[in-house]
């Protein structure tokens, strides 16, 4: 049953991100429709959301005015804008709730009243499907009862973890980054089954499905990355083989370099955007 007593949400910006957020929302049934708003500055009149029964504003002001917790859900280069627009009706009761990526809690504080309750969250696109993975971090104003909320809302349609800010590029170059590097992972698996004689369909289904898989195995049954490794790879078999020819390739450390690559370009964005 739905929680007519949750915070009322609001979303400035109905992209994609938001979109998934507020439908696992209303999946779980975490709040009903009506105890949530959406604003963008494209036409909202045939926007999925519109089959939703949520609130659907062209008036950011409009929404803060009508919310508890405010979701800052637009790109970066613009999020300063929104900020000076929404701040003289934010009150200290709301709380701010920051997707935009690279947007440091300080950059945002100084944009609104020095006592806002800000948290920082840094979603992946998997939050699409209901397969996240999220970090995030809170400003020092922010209460327990901000965590808690901010905890629920994500957990209908990821996992989640808190983070300090300072470890939020991190976060950036492993998870938010990361799907780009499976996809490129599972492409080239496809690659080696085509090359092998299967058909590309075959092969990309039987690559995407066991990365899934595998996933799922690390998740559910806890186990360590190594210990899965060693369940598949029987002495002097074909897995060991192939395991050889990815360690004279440098595959583990291309990977961590991957990610420390793209954690340094989040930070140097970062201080572009006020970080």
């Amino acid at each position: 049953m739905a929680n007519h007593d949750f915070p009322r949400l609001g979303f400035i910006g109905a992209g994609k991100m938001s979109t998934a957020i507020i439908k696992g929302i209303l999946r779980s049934k975490l709040t009903t429709p009506e105890r949530i708003f959406a604003s963008d500055v494209i036409t909202l009149t045939k926007h999925p959301l519109t089959s939703t029964s949520i609130r659907l504003l062209d008036s950011n002001l409009e929404l803060v005015r009508k919310c508890d917790v405010v979701f800052l859900a637009v790109k970066p280069q613009i999020l300063s804008k929104v900020l000076q627009e929404i701040r003289p009706v934010l009150s200290p009761e709301q709380l701010v709730v920051s997707i935009a990526a690279g947007i440091s809690l300080k950059h945002i504080a100084q944009e609104l009243d020095s006592g806002t309750r800000i948290i920082r969250v840094m979603p992946n696109t998997p939050c699409l499907v209901g397969a996240g993975a999220v970090a995030f971090c809170r400003g020092s104003h922010a209460t327990p009862v901000d965590v808690d909320v901010v905890e629920r809302i994500f957990e209908t349609i990821s996992i989640i973890h808190e983070v300090g800010e300072a470890y939020m590029d991190a976060v950036t170059g492993l998870s938010a980054s990361g799907p780009a590097y499976v996809a490129v992972m599972i492409e080239a698996m496809s690659d080696g089954g085509v090359r092998c004689g299967l058909s590309r369909e075959m092969a990309t289904s039987l690559a995407a499905q066991t990365v899934l898989g595998a996933a799922r195995m690390l998740l559910e049954e806890k186990l360590h990355p190594a210990q899965l490794k060693d369940m598949v790879a029987s002495p002097g078999g074909t897995t060991i083989a192939g395991l050889h020819a990815l360690e004279r390739e440098t595959f583990r450390g291309s990977v961590i370099d991957a990610i420390v690559a793209a954690a340094k370009r989040s930070a140097e964005l970062g201080k572009g955007n006020g970080a």
